[in-house]
C-alpha cells in the first residue's frame, strides 16, 4: 500500500483556483508558497540529486535551492523549475543522474530500480536514504534527516519548528478522500493511512472512509459511499479531470446519492501537494480547511 500511495502522490496535475459552495474549490501548486528558512550554515555537499519523494522542496526549504542539481518528480513548485527532474515514469534515469555529478542523492523505499540504484552506489557517489512521510506527524523526521544528510541541524530545527502548535478547531464535517483515474479506470476510497486522513484529521475534519474501510486504498462502490454520506468530497485535481469534470464525478455510482454529489461540494488538491508530506503541507492546511468549509455552505 506504501508503494500505492506513493506512486499517487508523484502524479504531476492541472492547475485551477475558485470556489463557490456548488462548484470546485482547486488549490494549485502555485498557490501556496515555500517557508523558506536561514541558517547561514555551509553544507556538506555541493551538487545535490534529491529522489526521495518531496526532498528537493526541503533542501529548498532548508535554503539550499542553489545547491539542487537533479530532482524528484512530485517536487513540482515553480521555484524549482530550473532543476532538472531524474525520473522517467518514476523510474530513476542513470545517465542523467551521473552527467550531472552529484556529491549527494537522497534517495527513499520508494526509489527505483534497484539495479540503477546500485550503478550509482558503485560510482562511489554518497546516496542517503529519507525515511517516508504518510502522516504530519511524521514530516519533522523526514525534514530532519534531509538536514542531517546535509549537515545542517541549524536549519532543521528553523524548519520542524514552524510545524508545532499546530492545531484547528474539530468540525462536524464528513470528507471522504476519493482517488480517482477515469481513464485508467481506477477508482479507490482513502481509508485509514491513506495519507489524506492525516491531513483532514489535523484539520478538524472527519474522514469518513478511515473510520469504515480496512484498507488505505479501497474500492469505491456505490454502496460503501452512500453509507458514508459524506457532506464535501477531496480529490486531486487530474483525478477529477479524468472523469471529465465535477458532472462526471456526479455520474459515477453513488455520488449523486449523498450530500457532497447532490450539492457538488468537491474540494481539489494539486497531486504534488496533497499526500507530499514536506515543508509546504504546513501551508496547505489553513487553505484546504478554509475550503472545505467554503464548500460546505
Amino acid at each position: 500500500m506504501k508503494a500505492l500511495a506513493a506512486g499517487l502522490c508523484g502524479l504531476l496535475l492541472l492547475t485551477g483556483c475558485g470556489a463557490t459552495s456548488t462548484s470546485v474549490a482547486n488549490i494549485s501548486s502555485v498557490d501556496l508558497p515555500l517557508p523558506i528558512v536561514q541558517s547561514a550554515e555551509t553544507p556538506k555537499f555541493h551538487r545535490v540529486v534529491a529522489l526521495a519523494n518531496g526532498s528537493a522542496e526541503i533542501v529548498a526549504a532548508l535554503g539550499y535551492k542553489s545547491i539542487l542539481v537533479g530532482r524528484d518528480i512530485a517536487s513540482t513548485m515553480p521555484e524549482l523549475a530550473s532543476i532538472p527532474v531524474d525520473t522517467d515514469a518514476h523510474q530513476v534515469s542513470v545517465e542523467r543522474v551521473l552527467s550531472q555529478q552529484p556529491d549527494l542523492i537522497l534517495i527513499d523505499s520508494n526509489t527505483s530500480p534497484t539495479s540503477a540504484l546500485t550503478i550509482l552506489r558503485n560510482s562511489k557517489i554518497k546516496v542517503v536514504k529519507i525515511p517516508d512521510s504518510w502522516t504530519l506527524g511524521t514530516v519533522a523526521a523526514k525534514e530532519k534527516a534531509v538536514a542531517d544528510a546535509l549537515g545542517v541541524t541549524g536549519a532543521a530545527n528553523l524548519l520542524t519548528s514552524q510545524i508545532t502548535g499546530i492545531s484547528y478547531p474539530k468540525t462536524k464535517l464528513k470528507v471522504a478522500f476519493l482517488y480517482v483515474r477515469g481513464t485508467a479506470a481506477i477508482y479507490l476510497i482513502g481509508g485509514k493511512g491513506s495519507g489524506a486522513d492525516s491531513i483532514l484529521t489535523s484539520i478538524g475534519m472527519t474522514d469518513v472512509g478511515a473510520l469504515t474501510l480496512p484498507h488505505p486504498f479501497n474500492a469505491l462502490t456505490a454502496e460503501a459511499l452512500i453509507a458514508m454520506q459524506p457532506d464535501v468530497l477531496l480529490l486531486m485535481t487530474k483525478g477529477l479531470a479524468s472523469v471529465g469534470g465535477i458532472s462526471g464525478l456526479v455520474a459515477l455510482p453513488g455520488i449523486a446519492q449523498t450530500p457532497a454529489g447532490k450539492n457538488r461540494r468537491v474540494v481539489t488538491v494539486d497531486d504534488s501537494l496533497l499526500l507530499s508530506f514536506g515543508p509546504r503541507t504546513i501551508t496547505l492546511l489553513p487553505k484546504l480547511r478554509a475550503d472545505i468549509l467554503q464548500a460546505a455552505k
